[in-house]
């Protein structure tokens, strides 16, 4: 008789995440010549399939930033929810852009000098990624040197146990 060990069910985002980030951005890489099309039809602007060759430009950079973490982390953290989530953050955006993978974001507009919007930000599917995440944790706050977010420092408080006096 054999036996199999199972990691316990938490553990499996951690182990499959790193797969899952490697066939994503596969994926992406391979569907670049039909992106604009792809995002022109998911998110309804045709502007992304007007300035094909620009879309196609900014898509590359936008895979190279997602290979050096956010991929993983979507499937890890915001999908498998691994990491520890603080009991609070606080701040409130500033659109420095720089959460949007340190503005290399494929839709990541330029609104003003040093400000920006999310060219998708009021599309449903948008919340799938892993923008309606920021900022799931301190990591995150660091990882783009956010300006205005910053964990709530959580004190813990330890009571004493009671004391039972059992005299007899």
């Amino acid at each position: 008789m054999f036996s199999v060990q199972v990691a316990p069910l938490s553990r499996w985002p951690s182990r499959l995440a790193p797969w899952l980030a490697s066939a994503y951005l596969a994926l992406l890489t391979l569907m670049l010549p039909l992106s604009p099309l792809l995002a022109s039809v998911m998110f309804g602007r045709l502007k992304f399939l007007r300035d094909y060759w620009g879309f196609v430009g900014r898509m590359r950079v936008h895979i190279a930033a997602l290979r050096e973490g956010p991929a993983r982390h979507y499937f890890e953290d915001v999908m498998g929810r691994q990491s520890e989530v603080p009991a609070e953050i606080a701040g409130s955006c500033v659109q420095c852009g720089n959460c949007c993978m340190n503005k290399r974001c494929v839709f990541l507009e330029a609104i003003d000098k040093d400000r920006y919007q999310c060219g998708i930000y009021h599309s449903p599917l948008r919340r799938w990624s892993n923008c309606g995440s920021f900022p799931l944790h301190a990591h995150d706050i660091a990882r783009y040197a956010c300006p205005s977010y910053h964990v709530v420092k959580v004190v813990k408080v330890v009571r004493a146990a009671q004391v039972v006096d059992q005299r007899d």
